[in-house]
Order: C-alpha cells, then structure tokens, then sequence
C-alpha cells in the first residue's frame, strides 16, 4: 500500500491525472476508504485472478477509462485503446507508438492467418 499512498501523493500534486493501481482483494476497503477520504474519483475492475485493478484521478479522465474499458481486460483493448489508455496514464508518448505498432503489427498477423 506505500505505493499506492505515493500515487495517491503524485495525484494530489498533479504529477499526474490519472493513475492505474493493481492490488489484491483483500485491500479494497482500505483503498476505497483512502481514496473516499481524500474525495478522489475512481473505478474498479475486478480481475479472473482476484485481484483488483483501480483507477484513479480525474472525472474527465475516468470517462474515456470507462468508455475504453467498460469492465473489458486490459490484455482485450484494442491497439487504439492499448494507446490511449497508455498515454492518458503519462507513460512515454514514443514507448506508447513503438507499443502500438507492434499490437497492430500482431493483430495485422492474426487477420492474415485468418484469410
């Protein structure tokens, strides 16, 4: 949970908008509880595993997380989605394109194997 608290700290000073935090199950209550407390929007997602992915930050970014994802797996988001998703969490912009292209390079792969 320290890193939790760090990102939770980075958002409050905005260093960034929104944040994407994995964390077991059974620390749910006292990360919605922090969040709650510090009246910071956020969305679940529950994962097969039992984990917990949260999402945090802010509405308008929460938005596009919801549209994008809508309860979807993260390894499910489609190379535009992997992409935008990457660059509204702040990860590098040139990481995020050599990111993209080699999804749509794969996806390209399968539909050709398909044919």
């Amino acid at each position: 949970m320290r890193v939790f608290h760090h990102l939770i700290y980075e958002y409050k000073k905005g260093v960034r908008d929104l944040v994407l935090y994995t964390l077991p199950a059974d620390a749910e209550k006292k990360a919605i509880w922090k969040l709650e407390k510090n009246a910071i929007s956020y969305k679940l997602q529950r994962l097969k595993n039992g984990n917990l992915n949260i999402f945090f930050g802010k509405e308008e970014c929460l938005v596009v997380v919801n549209r994008i994802c809508n309860d979807k797996p993260l390894n499910l988001l489609t190379p535009e989605e992997d992409f935008i998703l990457g660059i509204l969490l702040g990860y590098s912009i040139s990481e995020q394109c050599t990111r993209y292209c080699k999804k749509q390079k794969e996806k390209d792969k399968n539909i050709l194997c398909l044919a």
